[in-house]
């Protein structure tokens, strides 16, 4: 697999001989680099479904690089459509930004991202998603030469169940109790977890509350990732104000295209 870094080609390591990929690296020194700058990030979630619409796909890429948006997340907690692999490789395709993948599932790899979420549910109970899918992902990870970031994913109670808490079999962190976020965040770092994401889940009725990320964030110096029922910029703001570093947007993007401008806007005047 051939990387570029610094403009400059790495032969890499190819796979089972399978076509060369253009890769971006240091995903995750873009988004440290921009905490120590205090530059907050906006990064767009793409459900991998769209990757059966190749015309609703370009569209949503085209404009989610015309708002510079800083990332582009690919990934869902359930797939309807077998297009995960086409969709990474379109949005690849048609992208300048880092691609990084956002599994719901070990099936959610592709050797077309740039980096993965290696995310592990710290906020639930359940083994599968602490470690168990992570065994079963590891060598094919390692095999695809991906960039992996640790993330410490945190579900939070978002007014409604979610698909991600169905599947999961989860129960979120309740909306009212930034105390247990906190030591939840702060248990996730001490175990060397290198990111922490807090989410209340696409469709939320309601997002993280900037109490509990303010409470996260005087708890923990990793950056921190927010997603889940961001709706209009006011609330990015507010968001990053309390402390984010990154913020999610999905659902709404796809309801209402052209919010991304105003999000971006709103996430980069924070800075």
């Amino acid at each position: 697999m051939r990387r570029w870094i610094g403009g400059q080609e790495d032969p890499g390591m190819s796979i089972n001989n399978a076509p060369y990929v253009r890769r971006m690296a240091g995903v995750w020194d873009r988004i440290t680099s921009a905490k120590r700058e205090g530059r907050r990030q906006l990064a767009v979630l793409i459900d991998p479904d769209l990757g059966a619409d190749d015309a609703l796909l370009e569209r949503t890429i085209q404009n989610a690089c015309m708002a510079k948006a800083d990332l582009i997340f690919v990934g869902g907690s359930m797939l309807t459509t077998a297009s995960f692999e086409q969709c990474v490789k379109r949005v690849k395709e048609l992208s300048d930004r880092p691609v990084v993948l956002f599994p719901g599932s070990p099936s959610q790899l592709s050797r077309h991202a740039d980096a993965v979420l290696f995310l592990s549910l710290i906020s639930g109970r359940n083994p599968e998603l602490l470690i168990g899918h992570h065994v079963l992902a590891a060598p094919t990870v390692k095999a695809m030469d991906l960039e992996t970031i640790p993330t410490g994913y945190m579900l939070v109670d978002g007014g409604k169940p979610t698909t991600v808490s169905y599947v999961s079999q989860t129960v979120p962190i309740p909306h009212d109790k930034p105390g247990i976020a906190a030591c939840t965040a702060l248990a996730g770092e001490l175990l060397g977890l290198r990111t922490i994401y807090m989410d209340t889940g696409s469709g939320a009725s309601r997002t993280v509350s900037p109490e509990m990320i303010s409470a996260v964030r005087d708890t923990v110096s990793c950056p921190i990732i927010v997603g889940g029922g961001i709706r209009d910029a006011a609330t990015a703001r507010s968001l990053c104000d309390a402390g984010a570093d990154v913020l999610v947007m999905g659902t709404a993007f796809e309801q209402d295209p052209e919010l991304i401008f105003a999000m971006s806007e709103a996430v980069h005047a924070s800075s």
